[in-house]
């Protein structure tokens, strides 16, 4: 018996003595655990006589309770400590303002704004929206589009190319998002009805030109579709995208290797202060290009140009979304300054669509 009160004054001690959860946890391995001190003594109970255990049995199992209750009192004393020196190191300053949630201080970039909004518009013309690589060959950037060999958006001074390859020919970045049409003629067949969103890339910086950019071209091909259709599709974007009730277009004669007859498309403007107000007074403004197909491309693609027909047309997202927001510097874009994000952007959840309206 006295080695039992010597060993529970010298477990209750160490109890006492243990600083934090670990070193408790550690006490009552060494003492309750599988190999532990008590335990052991309980092991020996098997070995006496059947008067020994009557005695020794209610003694071990009486230690092994004591101990058990001393290690969860000190447990509960310790993860008091433990809390009462959270709440004094972990503070909150209840007079600062509150922080805005990460959904209310997003913003939505303008020109991420402006191609949801493009692609809503058109979509509900019947549009389907197709994508191609950035990196390009000379026969879909070019030559497939009746670009002459040498033309000058061929020239270094215009485009970006990558080192000559050992057969001489050379990869670029895509001037513009025609070669997506190109593609999609080789690849499907008529009626296609497209826009081809995306960056594109040529070797201009200015306000008005940035070196790499996002445009939105479109393709109808069908056995039907003329400059008619072309003209109604214009104008229904132009309404919808600068959501007014009515727009004045001209159409003039112009000149692009790959549409024939080919034309720049005016819309009418004034401007009133520093605003900008399209689709009132009688001031135009250059919006976008556009034509008919030329039958060389119809060709280069496998199309019949006696048999199909269609329009094209492309503009520079950028500058929509100038015209449209009142942005005066295009270069402002692309510096990641989130003070101009946050006065231009859109909150997350503002998406585009006709029905509810562009903007809110």
């Amino acid at each position: 018996m006295a080695e039992l009160d010597q060993l529970e004054t010298e477990l209750v001690g160490r109890i006492g003595a243990a600083a934090d959860e670990p070193a408790l946890e550690a006490i009552r391995v060494a003492a309750l655990g599988k190999k532990g001190s008590v335990s052991g003594l309980l092991k020996t109970l098997g070995g006496m006589t059947p008067d020994e255990r009557k005695v020794m049995g209610p003694a071990i199992n009486g230690l092994k309770v004591r101990v058990g209750e001393a290690i969860q009192s000190r447990k509960a004393v310790l993860q008091e400590e433990a809390l009462e020196q959270r709440l004094a190191t972990e503070k909150v300053d209840v007079t600062l303002p509150v922080r805005e949630a990460a959904v209310e201080a997003g913003r939505i970039h303008p020109v991420s704004q402006t191609m949801d909004e493009l692609t809503a518009i058109f979509a509900d013309m019947g549009f389907s929206i197709a994508e191609g690589p950035h990196i390009e060959d000379d026969f879909h950037n070019f030559t497939a589009l009746n670009i002459p060999a040498d033309h000058p958006a061929r020239e270094e001074m215009d485009t970006f190319y990558f080192p000559r390859k050992e057969d001489g020919s050379r990869m670029l970045l895509r001037t513009h998002t025609s070669p997506v049409q190109i593609r999609t003629m080789l690849e499907s067949e008529p009626p296609i009805r497209i826009i081809a969103p995306g960056r594109v890339y040529r070797c201009d910086y200015d306000q008005t030109h940035t070196p790499m950019f996002h445009q939105v071209e479109a393709l109808v091909i069908d056995e039907e579709t003329h400059l008619g259709h072309l003209k109604w599709v214009l104008e229904e974007f132009c309404k919808a995208f600068f959501e007014i009730d009515d727009v004045k277009m001209r159409f003039r004669a112009s000149h692009f290797p790959f549409t024939e007859p080919s034309m720049e498309v005016d819309i009418n403007y004034s401007r009133v202060g520093g605003e900008l107000r399209i689709g009132e007074g009688d001031e135009w403004l250059e919006i976008l290009g556009c034509g008919v197909v030329h039958p060389a491309v119809l060709r280069a693609c496998n199309l019949d140009p006696a048999r199909y027909q269609g329009f094209a047309f492309g503009m520079g997202i950028d500058r929509i979304a100038m015209l449209k927001y009142g942005i005066p510097d295009l270069r402002a874009f692309f510096n990641a300054d989130l003070r101009w994000l946050k006065h231009y952007g859109f909150l997350p959840l503002d998406v585009p669509s006709l029905a509810g309206g562009l903007t809110r």
